[in-house]
């Protein structure tokens, strides 16, 4: 009797989790991104995931952990995106992909504008939370040094000039998603995003 309490107990505890934490973590990702993190509580994460509260804690720790762990999650999504965008065709063809690919994240599958995860939920909190700021600054140099990267590869093959400050260009290939990221945010239609990425290409390629 003993052990067959045991092994009803065993079977339990060696069941898998009723949720999918990747995919719970893209949902309370996807609440961040619509209200923020100030404007996010608990409870509509737990309404977003089907997990209760209790459930949340023990998976992704207290809120801000869950953010932080929301933050690193498209950091890597998008250092991802990026790398494959940027791979192969001409210096115009890859930075138009990227740029296309981005504006793909900026917009959701029903056209809603919602911009960058990082600008419009990141910015405000890191002036006053370093781990917070610390996230935003290495995502920021990994875009540099993706498209510093590929510039490097254009002027090599004669698509830039020998004399081209490649660092710079990736600066300004950076400052462009973000300008994409707040003018979706502002209203700005995809279509009239992507002819301004298509604009910013053209300098960047002259």
């Amino acid at each position: 009797m003993v052990q067959k309490k045991e092994s009803q107990e065993t079977k339990r505890r060696g069941r898998p989790r009723a949720y999918d934490p990747v995919e719970a973590l893209r949902q309370a990702r996807d609440v961040f991104w619509r209200h923020g993190y100030s404007g996010t509580s608990l409870d509509e994460i737990s309404a977003a995931t089907g997990m209760n509260r209790p459930s949340l804690s023990a998976a992704f720790g207290d809120k801000h952990a869950l953010y932080l762990a929301a933050l690193r999650g498209y950091w890597e999504y998008k250092s991802a995106l990026m790398r494959k965008a940027l791979e192969g065709g001409t210096l115009e063809q890859a930075l138009l992909r990227a740029y296309d690919a981005s504006l793909s994240l900026y917009f959701s599958s029903d056209n809603d504008a919602r911009g960058c995860f990082v600008v419009g939920t990141a910015i405000t909190e890191a002036v006053d939370d370093s781990e917070i700021r610390d996230t935003i600054s290495a995502g920021t140099a990994m875009l540099d040094a993706a498209f510093k990267a590929r510039f490097e590869l254009a002027r090599e093959a004669g698509e830039l000039a020998q004399g081209a400050d490649v660092a710079t260009l990736a600066k300004l290939a950076t400052a462009t998603l973000h300008t994409l990221a707040i003018r979706a945010r502002a209203g700005v239609s995809c279509d009239e995003l992507r002819q301004l990425a298509r604009d910013t290409v053209k300098v960047i390629c002259g």
